[in-house]
């Protein structure tokens, strides 16, 4: 049997919440039935190419979006060379651009996913508003990682009337349990046996509201000389971010661990995990904090629809550092000495990689052959 052909578009591929879903439901599918071929910007950081490759995709690269006309062009060579049924676009309000290509060239089922929202104080929510309703035009599947965000992308009416279907964001919870012996081991390592671990992984940019999560932090460190902040990932507030630490004196209490793919022995040393986000889609990182769990504190930003269990906090960005702090070292101190895997809540709450692949295999399955009758 010959596997059904997808092409997913990804858009940039970096370390972060998008490469971690879209690759959980690539390793849980049958790719016997369904093989997908990953399409990427060629200035993505972290294509897991060899990954791909032994499970039996493949990559192709195209001009980043930037150059949206060069962009196009590419894909468009990509689908008339390989005759996909299914495009799957992954970029939320840019998927106007891969969804008009795919509709010219005549595949049959189009899926545009959204996977975030926006906020007033970022300069991309005009760009986002201005596509937003265009990202329909040509798919006829929507798809989303949430309620919150197919409501806001796709609109209520489309919501309401049961056409834009939900695919949670999904996680190998088995594999982001808590375990005692990782995290004895990783706070051994890093010198942490006695301290009081916040941790952070993710792109360091606007959205994330990077520079204030350091402002949140010194916060804690005032109250909580054992305190640390763990920070793993990268992004174009990274120098802004350092200038934060050395300007209010907490350089030796950050540990800078930059871009790395082995995350999951952080979440064991770590004692909670802090996304002040301006808005989210629906995020990985909050998820597997959870799983191995982590107290997680959320902005009142990101939809409750990522509180997977009893773990979530959420605190809204007007409320001073001082507060935050309190909330953060309130519910490390209580959580430390009865800290146990959440990883079943977390799976039963519908956020597993491999009952989740399993559907939307099925959803691909059945889309082509009613589009293809």
């Amino acid at each position: 049997m010959i596997p059904m052909k997808i092409a997913i578009i990804v858009g940039k591929m970096d370390s972060g919440g998008k490469k971690n879903l879209i690759m959980e439901y690539y390793r849980h599918i049958d790719r016997n039935i369904v093989q997908f071929d990953f399409i990427c910007d060629s200035d993505s950081q972290a294509i897991p190419e060899e990954e791909i490759k032994k499970l039996g995709g493949r990559v192709y690269k195209v001009a980043p979006y930037q150059n949206i006309v060069r962009n196009m062009s590419d894909m468009k060579r990509i689908f008339e060379q390989n005759q996909y049924s299914v495009v799957h676009a992954y970029n939320s309000t840019m998927n106007l651009f891969p969804m008009a290509v795919a509709k010219s060239c005549n595949v049959p089922v189009r899926i545009s996913e959204s996977l975030s929202m926006a906020h007033e104080g970022d300069w991309k929510t005009v760009l986002k508003k201005m596509l937003r309703p265009m990202s329909k035009w040509f798919a006829n599947y929507y798809m989303s990682c949430g309620e919150d965000c197919g409501r806001w992308q796709f609109g209520d009416k489309l919501f309401d009337e049961g056409k834009v279907d939900v695919f949670k964001t999904v996680v190998n919870t088995e594999y982001n349990a808590y375990d005692p012996e990782v995290r004895s081991k990783t706070r051994k390592k890093y010198g942490w046996e006695d301290k009081i671990v916040v941790g952070h992984i993710g792109r360091f940019t606007a959205q994330k509201n990077s520079v204030h999560m350091i402002e949140i932090f010194a916060a804690v460190a005032k109250k909580e000389p054992k305190a640390v902040l763990c920070l793993i990932g990268d992004g174009e507030l990274k120098s802004d971010m350092m200038k934060k630490i050395n300007d209010l004196g907490i350089k030796e209490q950050v540990a800078y661990l930059g871009r790395r793919e082995d995350i999951q022995q952080f979440y064991n040393a770590m004692d909670c995990f802090l996304l002040p986000s301006l808005y989210e889609g629906l995020p990985v990182v909050g998820l597997e904090a959870e799983s191995c769990g982590l107290p997680m504190f959320f902005s009142t930003e990101v939809t409750r629809e990522a509180n997977a269990c009893e773990l979530g906090h959420f605190i809204a960005l007007d409320d001073s550092d001082d507060v935050w702090a309190n909330q953060i070292l309130k519910a490390c101190r209580a959580n430390m000495p009865i800290r146990r895997s959440h990883a079943k809540e977390v799976a039963a709450a519908g956020f597993d990689s491999a009952s989740e692949a399993l559907r939307m295999q099925k959803y691909y399955l059945e889309a082509v052959e009613k589009e293809t009758k």
